[in-house]
């Protein structure tokens, strides 16, 4: 018995485009194992990390419905209810903890927390994710392929049950075969200087950093607690023939770099892209502290300080201290 199906239908197991096209060239499968064997060997030796992170942007994040990236339908669907488990054994405080752990996961990697969630309950995810947290990012990257990996298993399940009349059935925990995380360290770098190579002749750099260079933490010292929902933003002086002044007003020189708003740890996010050297420059960053405290003294915070020649490698954290009627900072590490 062979049974063939269409880029559409594979993509709705694994959102890579490419992954979806090779299926469809390997296809027609004689049985289900058939088409897991064939999908294994391309995830994990054909696609490249462009691919592997094309897939995770498929999937709304854990307790959310939507995906950053377009999707099918059928894939949403399934993703629903593989997230069912979850959302029945979640409570207000759970979801509230989970939407935070995962902002600060895709912070820290980049991408979405992606696991199998099916079966599993809102603790066991939670648990699950402040685990990897700690990891080092190629090696939690190396991982959530593996995760997507068994997502796109139980979803061939699915896709071949529902053509074959569930004449095929996966094996419960099927062995997935793959390299060492070490070892496709070396394999994702070759990918990223190979695409990088075809499209533009040059090599591009593996960055270092796992954060932004510039980055800021508010703290509330009349509370004892971090300041969540302040409106953050950085800017940049872009005008070579002037510098900003003290005393002056300064006009059509400063460009936004980002902006965001604080969570629950009064941390701001990405304010900017994650670079390994950051362009010398005379920067200001925005707190939006009137909306936080209107009864405040300070409707907003601006903080100017310039990134010197030397500098470019190094990490600028600039934290508020902030209360009704006075706020300080310092020049953090």
């Amino acid at each position: 018995m062979d049974l063939r199906f269409d880029e559409k239908d594979y993509l709705a197991c694994c959102g890579s485009t490419r992954f979806a096209k090779e299926m469809a060239l390997a296809s027609p499968f004689a049985s289900l194992q058939d088409a897991i064997s064939t999908a294994r060997d391309i995830w994990f030796n054909k696609v490249d990390v462009y691919g592997w992170l094309e897939a995770f942007s498929a999937h709304p994040q854990i307790g959310g419905t939507r995906a950053s990236a377009p999707t099918t339908e059928t894939s949403a669907q399934w993703s629903k209810g593989e997230q069912s488990t979850a959302l029945a054994t979640a409570t207000g405080s759970s979801l509230q903890e989970l939407y935070e752990w995962n902002a600060r996961y895709r912070e820290k990697f980049g991408f979405i927390f992606i696991i199998c969630a099916s079966g599993r309950s809102t603790d066991e995810i939670l648990a699950e994710l402040k685990r990897r947290y700690s990891n080092r990012p190629l090696v939690e990257f190396e991982i959530a392929a593996q995760e997507q990996m068994k997502i796109t298993e139980l979803r061939y399940a699915k896709l071949f049950s529902s053509r074959a009349n569930g004449s095929s059935t996966p094996d419960k925990h099927p062995t997935v075969v793959v390299k060492k995380a070490e070892d496709r360290v070396s394999i994702i770098s070759g990918h990223v200087t190979a695409a990088s190579e075809a499209s533009t002749g040059k090599p591009i750099q593996i960055h270092t950093r796992t954060r932004p260079p510039i980055t800021t933490h508010v703290l509330d010292v009349s509370r004892g607690s971090p300041a969540s929902g302040i409106d953050v933003l950085l800017e940049k002086w872009v005008n070579t023939q002037t510098r900003p002044t003290f005393g002056r007003t300064d006009s059509g020189g400063w460009v936004i770099q980002g902006s965001s708003t604080t969570d629950s740890d009064g941390r701001s996010g990405q304010l900017m892209s994650i670079v390994d050297d950051i362009d010398p420059g005379i920067f200001k960053i925005s707190f939006n502290t009137g909306k936080y405290n209107p009864n405040g003294f300070f409707p907003y915070v601006s903080i100017v300080f310039e990134v010197r020649q030397s500098q470019t490698r190094q990490h600028f954290h600039v934290p508020l201290l902030l209360s009704p009627f006075s706020f300080s900072t310092y020049r953090g590490s």
